[in-house]
């Protein structure tokens, strides 16, 4: 299995350990790769597109041409993952700040985001939150957080915080407000590299 994390801005760096980590306890052989420039996404089995400034990072994605790559896998039904600014760039839709801004979404996801829905940097917090898809809360870390305000049907949430969509899941996309590689639970690590065979691949 080969995993790129998008590493042009954020902290790619925290998701390469956490993966690089979830591999070795999988006893499974697979390399995770930083993906800096086009012509890399297509030769991964999976993506991550961690948390940062999403305005950069989608412009950045954007004049190195990864975004249709990106949108080529999506397609393709290969796994992609998006962390805080990630969930804004899966998005159809975002807020007034995403349209302010200008910033290219891949618009994969049929939902609607907010940006800073939790409010600025100093408001960072870590909470146990309940997924639908584990038995004992996960610590999420919370930092300039962003929120789901609409999803479609065909949008399987996954947790709710005060009122919000934190967590969804469309197909082989997922989207979560937090930062699981903040931590040393490596479960939604985990559950996401376990959608390549859930998926039927």
């Amino acid at each position: 299995m080969k995993i790129g994390v998008i590493a042009i801005q954020g902290d790619a760096e925290e998701h390469v350990i956490a993966l690089e980590k979830t591999l070795a306890e999988r006893h499974e052989k697979g390399a995770v790769v930083r993906i800096k420039h086009r012509g890399v996404v297509g030769s991964c089995d999976a993506i991550v597109i961690p948390g940062g400034e999403s305005t950069t990072i989608g412009r950045l994605m954007e004049h190195e041409g990864i975004l249709p790559e990106l949108k080529e896998a999506a397609e393709a039904g290969k796994p992609i993952l998006g962390t805080c600014a990630g969930m804004v760039l899966l998005a159809k839709e975002g807020d007034e700040e995403v349209a302010k801004t200008g910033q290219p979404l891949l618009g994969l996801m049929d939902v609607r985001v907010k940006r800073n829905a939790f409010g600025r940097q100093k408001e960072s917090f870590e909470v146990p939150l309940k997924m639908s898809v584990f038995d004992v809360p996960f610590p999420a870390v919370f930092i300039r957080a962003p929120a789901i305000t609409q999803a479609a049907e065909n949008v399987e949430i996954l947790a709710t915080f005060e009122g919000r969509i934190v967590a969804a899941k469309q197909k082989n996309l997922v989207a979560l407000s937090f930062h699981p590689e903040l931590t040393e639970d490596r479960r939604i690590h985990h559950y996401f590299l376990d959608l390549d065979s859930d998926l039927g691949k």
